[in-house]
């Protein structure tokens, strides 16, 4: 019988280390890297759009105050920076800004009366019709991504954005005299972004103070919310408490009564009655004399 053959015995094969991998940006960082890119010119844009540098501020803080709160959604969103403009903008165009004292009246119009004509020309135009042009001729969108932000569909973005040229043509000839769409097109962008620069640049706080707002916020919120509830809660087990356990008649309201007689007392007694009294008295309870008395 021959000899068994022996089996061969496996070499292990060397696995090669995994290279380093750097870590990704934190999420402080990363939102300090879109703050310090994407605010300055959402300023000029909410501007743009209101006319007050008051409220283009105050807009842009505010939708960054929302992205925080919501950053794990916007940081993974296809273009961060577009949530975040769109926000801006729903922001400075709403329209319960018309009732607030601060922001009532736009501010002074620019010293340059090309740039003046320009603005006034601008904010003329409806909220939708100005936030179109400016996505499509100011930041450079094409027309599916402009009717994709502000919630359109794409003919009514054309529309609007025809309708829009053909109001500042009117108010602006210099504009009128564009031979082709195109170079219309670069003369308002050039128009907007020159407009935009107008004035000193915007006092932005830092983005870790509006880090820091935004939780502030979300914590007020929570708070308020929780608040609420336990007032709920107290006040519904106060009513279970207090509330009765049968139906009770509620008691009619009273009425004054008219047409009754004076109350009088009972009348004086005669000697007849007398007598009879007395006779009745005598008798037996039971027994005709109680139904006809004797004569007496």
């Amino acid at each position: 019988m021959p000899a068994p053959v022996p089996l061969p015995v496996p070499v292990p094969v060397p696995v090669p280390p995994e290279p380093d991998v750097p870590p990704g940006p934190t999420p402080e960082a990363a939102f300090d890297a879109l703050y310090h890119r994407t605010a300055p010119g959402l300023v000029g844009q909410a501007f743009l759009l209101t006319g007050r540098r008051g409220l283009s501020r105050e807009s842009v803080e505010r939708a960054f105050h929302t992205a925080w709160e919501r950053w794990p959604e916007v940081a993974v969103d296809r273009d961060p920076a577009s949530w975040v403009r769109a926000t801006a903008h729903e922001y400075a165009l709403s329209p319960w800004h018309r009732v607030r004292r601060a922001h009532r009246h736009p501010d002074a119009p620019p010293a340059d009366p090309e740039r003046r004509a320009t603005l006034e020309a601008f904010l003329a135009l409806p909220p939708a019709s100005r936030r179109t042009v400016l996505l499509y001729d100011g930041v450079g969108l094409d027309l599916p991504e402009t009717a994709a932000e502000t919630e359109a569909s794409t003919p009514a973005a054309a529309g609007r954005l025809v309708n829009a040229r053909a109001a500042l043509a009117e108010r602006l000839p210099e504009l009128a005299e564009a031979p082709s769409s195109a170079e219309l097109s670069t003369l308002l962008r050039e128009r907007l972004h020159s407009l935009a620069a107008v004035g000193p640049p915007p006092a932005l706080p830092a983005p870790k103070a509006v880090r820091a707002g935004s939780e502030r916020k979300a914590q007020l919120w929570t708070r308020a919310a929780i608040a609420f509830a336990a007032l709920l809660i107290g006040a519904t087990a106060f009513t279970l408490h207090t509330a009765p356990t049968r139906y009770e008649e509620p008691l009619s309201p009273a009425e004054r009564v008219g047409g009754v007689p004076p109350r009088g007392g009972p009348q004086q007694l005669t000697e007849q009655d007398l007598e009879l009294k007395a006779s009745l008295r005598e008798e037996f309870v039971h027994g005709p004399e109680r139904v006809v008395p004797l004569a007496r």
